[in-house]
This record gives C-alpha cells, structure tokens and sequence, in this order.
C-alpha cells in the first residue's frame, strides 16, 4: 500500500549545480531507505540556459517519473516561471527572495536567502545550492544527519574542509527555515529503515553490468548520452585491471573493440545515432568475420545532431537492421536500471557463443536516470561459446584450424591467435571455412546458410516479454524499452479507473520472439503500441513479424520521456 509519494524538483542554470544537488538529494533520500527515480532535463551548454533535476520518493518502488510537483527549488526566477503550473495544490517553491520575487506565486513562496547564508557559513556564496538543499530537507522534517553524511562523502574527495563547509551551508539552510517554518505544508519525509541500495543510473549500470560480465576493453569516443558509460568504465581502470581507449572518432574505437574481441578479449563500445552510423561499415565486418562485439547505441532526438541532450526512441529500425548485406545480430533494449545491468551481462555471453555482434538500445531518458538499485551478482554467468583447448588445437596441426568451420549450429569453435600456434585466419571479403578468399559461389552459398543458422538458436535465446496488468483485459498497451515504468504505473491509473486494460513490454527485441508475443496478446480485442518516436516503430516491427495491425498508437517525439500522465491522456482522448 502506498503511503508516501513525493516529488521534488530542482531547477536553474546550467553552472548552478543543479545535477549536483538533485543527486545529493536522490541519495540523501534512498539513505532513508525510500525508493527514488531521478530525472534529468539540460540542455547543450555549459552555463545558462535552463536545466532541472526532478526526485520522486516513494516507500513503495518508484517507477516513473511524475509531472507534478510537490517542492520546488527554484535556483533563479526562470525555473518558478516555468515550473510553477506543475505544483500540487498544497505545494510550495523555494527561492532565494533577496535575489528577486515573482509575485504571481506568492501563496506558494517561501524565501530563504541561500547565497547570503552561504557566504556568512563558508564565504562562498557558490554554495548558495547547498544551502538550499538544507532548507528543503528541513521543510519535509528530513534527518540532517543523514544529509551530512551524504555531503561528507560527496565531496571528501576534494578535501575535509570543502565537506564541512558544505555541510556547514546546509546546516544553515536547514536552521533558517527550521525556526520560520510554513504551518500549511504538512508533507512529511521521516526516514523509513535503513537501505543497502545504491543510487545508480542507467550508463553507469550498463558499464557495471559489463564489468560484471568479464570485460576487460573498451573504447569510445565520447557522445551524448553514452559519454557516462565510457567515464564510468575508465574510472574502474585499476580497480578491475580493464583498458579503456579514447579513440580518435567512432571508426577507430569500433575497430579497436573488433582487434580485442579477434584476441579472444570481451570488449565494448558505446556511442548515440551519429557515431553508429559511422560504426555501421565495421559492424557488417563484425557479421563477415563472425566477431563477436557488444554496441551500445544510446538514443537521442535526430535526424543529424538533433537535439543532442533530449531523449527519444528513434532508432529500432536502425538497429535491427544497420549494415550492408545480412547476417544474424541481436538487439536489446532494456527498460529499467536494473534491466541495463543484466541485459549488458546477458549481451556479452551472446555475443560470444553465437559471434555475432550484439547492440544494447538505450537512450538519454534511461542512462542519465538516478534510480535505487541492487544487482545480484549469483545471476550473472559467463558463457563464452566453443573454444579449442590447447590439446585440441595440437592435435589438429598448425595449419588445419579452420576458423569458419561449418557446423548444425552454424557456430564455428573459436582459438585464440596464437593459442597452441595455431594460424587464425579470417577475411572480410566471403570466405572459404578457413578463411581464405574464395569466389566460389558454393561456398558463398554454404556461408550465407551457416551465418543464418545462428538465427535459429538465437531465437531460443530470447526472453519472454514482460506483461503486467489483468490477463482478461481486452485492450494490450504494448511498449518496449524505457517506457517500461510509465506504462506500468499507467496501466494502474487506467485500471483504477475502471479502464480494463493490460501491458506488454519487449526489451529482447531482435530475434523478434513471435509466439511469446501472440500468447501475450491472446485473447484480446485491441492493441495499442506506446513509444517515443513519430512513426511507430515498434508497431511496424510488430505487423512485420507477426501480421497484427495495432488499432492505435500513443508516441510523444518531443524530446521528453513518457509519463503516466501522458499515456493516461493520449489514451482516454483515444478511447473517447
């Protein structure tokens, strides 16, 4: 049973610390062992424009974000402006009165002087943010030592005094509003245990899940949104003994990830739409050579650059079929932090035993998303396919390894180059079984079966799309990846209502799982796709691999997530 949901949001310039205090503010909160989901909204700049970092609380598991608001912390006058329709009725905004008042909300004001109180404390009035954060812990009677704490940590790593002075900022925040408190707001945030779950988003689960994984190279070349997996994997340089390689573009960090994975290395790349398409020539050498190599492909709002720090889900079709020529891929598109974590585990092992090239569809919504996490380390199993043993290799003789064997399977054992001085020979061009160039069109056409093959166990492979709702409903709301948590809290909402409705969510996509699709849908009479892009991509794949024509399509491509309220809306003026 639901008893607290709650919703901050902090807004201002880029430059104001924003991203700082609604991450302090996600993990002082989970430290009370509450359930947070965090979302982040900025543009591309470094300083101005406007940014704003939105915190859901909840004692039961936070899945969506909301677009309400219940405290406003308002680092300018721009973000009261914007933001002030949002409030609940009982809400309240936070500002700093000395720095300007807009009086159109002058009910739901209250003033602390955040920048004065700052210099006063710590003769910095930068710090004005962390004064703020204290003054709206102190309105929902939060535990400021669980603040202190979080702050102490934070930012001990620039030193104890830069810590205590923002600890000292935040006590004076906190003090200020504690002796003028407003009697109106009744909300309440009093810590409800003690919680071991970490405060992690979705790139970062993405690198940890592939840490998790085994591996052991990655390289990239930085762009939003998958800059945060590349930072969080070369920040864990030393302390799992991985590589991590800036490459000079796109080309070079998938080749150098194809040279790692032809050595026998687990490896990784991460990019967004631009630099995929740059990577595409090398993924089709990925399927000729049957190397196997983990994408990320972190989506964006295109065409071209777009708007490079908005989120959409314009890239299924892309993924499932970039290249030139065919040959077996996988596609996965996970929908939760946790999902990503897992996901990038379950790639990395498919990869290798059907070597084959496997991209992870994520997009700016779900890898710049704070939410509270645990990952079960007992579920992660690593699986890396056929390899010859060095007897086995011996035994062969030097030269009669051949590295496209054919086989039922369609996959081939692999050897390490090197391994038992064994000759490894591959070749982009088509290929006789041990790799040499040939024209022969027999063997072309025995090439083409053996790499199609794969497909068939693949498809094996695939996990069941998730439902959620009840069984007898009639109407399917079908979705796929980050779109998960706002169609589930929707799906609630719709049947509260009395709404009647069901939900289905795909995140292994590609082989596309055709009969635990229909059985999903079994028994009902319409079927409704919700994505974030403009031409209803999954709803085409849909049609395309099953024959079943949706009855109607909930997209939003405006640059922001889902949310229940949306799809609430767009459904209702549907069913109208």
């Amino acid at each position: 049973m639901r008893v607290m949901d709650f919703n901050f949001l902090v807004g201002g310039e880029a430059g104001q610390g924003v991203q700082s205090m609604g991450y302090i503010l996600a993990r002082s909160m989970a430290k009370g062992g509450y359930s947070v989901l965090a979302s982040q909204d900025y543009e591309s700049r470094v300083r101005g424009g406007h940014n704003f970092f939105a915190v859901r609380v909840g004692d039961y598991p936070v899945q969506a974000v909301s677009e309400e608001v219940n405290l406003l912390i308002a680092l300018n006058e721009e973000t009261i402006r914007l933001h002030k329709g949002e409030l609940t009725k009982d809400g309240l905004i936070l500002y700093d009165g000395e720095r300007g008042k807009m009086t159109s909300a002058e009910s739901a004001l209250v003033s602390v002087p955040f920048e004065r109180l700052a210099l006063e404390q710590t003769g910095n009035r930068i710090m004005g943010n962390t004064v703020a954060l204290g003054a709206a812990l102190c309105l929902v009677k939060y535990d400021f030592e669980i603040l202190s704490a979080v702050l102490r940590k934070t930012f001990g790593k620039k030193g104890r005094e830069i810590a205590e002075k923002n600890v000292d900022a935040a006590r004076a925040g906190y003090d200020f509003v504690r002796e003028r408190e407003p009697a109106s707001f009744k909300h309440r945030l009093a810590p409800v245990g003690v919680s071991r779950k970490m405060v992690i988003n979705g790139g970062e689960a993405v690198a940890l899940g592939a840490l998790a994984a085994g591996c052991k190279f990655m390289s990239g070349y930085p762009m939003t949104p998958s800059t945060g997996i590349l930072q969080y994997f070369a920040g864990q340089s030393d302390a799992f003994n991985v590589v991590f390689e800036q490459a000079e573009d796109e080309i070079a960090a998938i080749n150098m990830v194809l040279g790692a994975s032809y050595a026998g290395v687990r490896a990784l790349t991460a990019t967004s739409g631009g630099g995929f398409s740059l990577m595409v020539e090398s993924l089709s050498l990925a399927g000729m050579t049957e190397t196997p190599v983990v994408i990320v492909l972190g989506q964006r709002v295109g065409p071209a650059t777009g708007r490079p720090t908005r989120t959409e889900q314009g890239e299924l079709e892309f993924a499932i079929h970039a290249g030139h020529g065919m040959f077996p891929r996988v596609v996965f598109a996970p929908g939760t932090v946790e999902e990503a974590f897992y996901l990038t585990a379950k790639a990395f092992n498919l990869a290798e035993k059907y070597q084959v090239p496997v991209i992870l569809l994520t997009d700016t919504y779900l890898t710049d998303m704070y939410a509270t996490a645990e990952f079960d380390l007992s579920k992660i199993t690593v699986d890396r396919g056929i390899f010859l043993s060095d007897e086995e290799v011996r035994a062969l003789g030097k030269y009669r390894y051949m590295r496209h064997k054919l086989t039922p399977s369609g996959v081939s054992p692999r050897v390490i180059p090197g391994q038992a001085d064994a000759l490894v020979v591959t070749d982009s061009d088509e290929h006789t079984e041990d790799g040499h160039i040939t024209e022969s069109a027999e063997v072309r056409i025995q090439m083409v079966h053996k790499r199609l093959k794969k497909m068939n166990g693949l498809r094996d492979e695939i996990g069941i799309p998730h439902t959620y709702g009840p069984k007898e409903a009639e109407t399917v709301l079908a979705c796929w990846g980050s779109t998960y948590g706002a169609l589930r809290e929707a799906v609630d909402r719709l049947n509260n209502a009395g709404a009647g409705v069901r939900m289905i969510q795909m995140s292994e996509i590609w082989p596309f799982p055709r009969k635990a699709f229909m059985d999903a849908i079994k028994g009902s009479r319409r079927l409704i796709v919700v994505e974030g892009n403009a031409m209803g991509q999954m709803a085409h794949l849909i049609r395309a691999e099953t024959g079943v024509d949706t009855m109607g399509k909930i997209l939003r491509f405006d640059g922001r997530p889902l949310t229940p309220a949306y799809i609430v809306t767009r459904f209702q003026e549907a069913m109208a």
